[in-house]
């Protein structure tokens, strides 16, 4: 049965993730930081269904705390075949003339510091193996700029290419790394972070006159998990409704 860890797996897209590939026959891993609670309620959902889960507290800007957590996981279940990292670092929404270095080059050490620590974790695994799949969560800011947006997607656009990388090197080996990039999803970030006339107008220019859904992201993320997709690597797939 395959394993699968998702960072982040207490929030939004993090826990529509963990269900779906739950659903799908995955043993599942919720990895949190804070929101323990939240994690116990998307594995208790899990088992319920009749689905296999835990959850796991780590940091994963911190190399010891992730390798702590990977370790567990091979003691109790295995090898992880499923990487899903969804950990949303925290940014600003500010114009340029309001930013500082801290919050811009903050959000970049953050971001690409968790990819890497994560990545470096669990690809020895997938190597030895000779299979794995790697899926991390980008942002439409990335290639499309949005007033505001500046540290999001200046941080994913890194985040990308990075993966492009690994996506590169790690082919040969039988591992994909693949890019989710949701518009805005409805849900407790976009809420805290985005005034709900903004997020009225984002809905607006989407072709599908709506926001994304924390199901929306998760099901495309189940797709690249799956055996079906084996041949699919190196890309950034929007989920954006029709918006270019």
């Amino acid at each position: 049965m395959s394993i699968a860890l998702i960072t982040g797996g207490g929030g939004d897209i993090g826990a529509a993730t963990a269900k779906t590939l739950a659903e799908q026959g995955h043993r599942v891993v919720i990895n949190y930081r804070n929101s323990a609670a939240r994690a116990d309620d998307v594995v208790g959902a899990i088992v319920a269904a009749g689905g296999e889960a835990m959850a796991i507290k780590a940091n994963v800007t911190d190399a010891d705390d992730v390798a702590a957590m990977v370790n567990e996981i091979d003691q109790r279940w295995g090898g992880i075949d499923v990487l899903v990292h969804c950990a949303l670092t925290p940014y600003v929404i500010s114009t340029f003339a309001d930013l500082s270095w801290e919050q811009l080059g903050g959000k970049l050490d953050t971001e690409l510091h968790a990819a890497f620590v994560v990545t470096k974790a669990v690809v020895p695994g997938m190597m030895s193996r000779g299979n794995g799949r790697l899926i991390y969560m980008s942002a439409l800011p990335s290639t499309r700029a949005r007033v505001g947006m500046i540290t999001l997607g200046t941080s994913k656009a890194a985040l990308d290419q990075f993966v492009r990388y690994i996506a590169l090197e790690l082919a040969p080996h039988g591992i994909t790394a693949n890019l989710v990039a949701p518009t805005t999803v409805e849900g407790a970030t976009a809420d805290r972070l985005i005034p709900p006339e903004r997020q009225k107008a984002i809905a607006a220019a989407i072709p599908m006159k709506r926001l994304a859904r924390p199901t929306d992201a998760a099901k495309t993320i189940a797709f690249l998990a799956s055996e079906g997709a084996g041949f699919t690597t190196g890309h950034y797939i929007p989920v954006s409704g029709g918006l270019d």
